[in-house]
């Protein structure tokens, strides 16, 4: 594997796009404490749907960030937690985190800047 960034098959590549998807990082972060059931993991995060939950949580078992454990005292009750993989991402979203809580604002205010028309000056004769 090359370390080419802007090839298909580069390792940093493959970091990117998997923080890059909006709910991977934000359902690993919430994994972080422990096991969670899917309900109590909506609960938590808010704003996601079971379905987008359910994509979510194939897509980082997938790529063996998450372990899913159905539990042998109830037929329908599965758990998703973190998988050793998993949890060394950990790190780089809370830098990530940092980073937005120091910067968020200068951010916003430069969407800011660029979504407010300047000023028109009279027009002159």
């Amino acid at each position: 594997m090359t370390t080419d960034a802007f090839l298909a098959d580069c390792r940093a590549r493959l970091a990117f796009d998997l923080l890059s998807n909006t709910w991977n990082a934000v359902v690993l972060w919430a994994l972080r404490d422990g096991p969670m059931r899917p309900v109590d993991l909506r609960e938590r995060i808010g704003g996601i749907s079971s379905k987008v939950l359910t994509e979510t949580l194939r897509r980082l078992q997938f790529n063996g960030l998450v372990d899913r454990q159905a539990r042998p005292d109830a037929p329908s009750r599965v758990e998703y937690q973190l998988t050793v993989l998993g949890r060394t991402l950990l790190a780089p979203i809370d830098a990530v985190g940092a980073w937005a809580f120091e910067y968020g604002d200068d951010v916003m205010a430069a969407r800011e800047a660029v979504c407010t028309p300047a000023p028109q000056s009279p027009p002159t004769r």
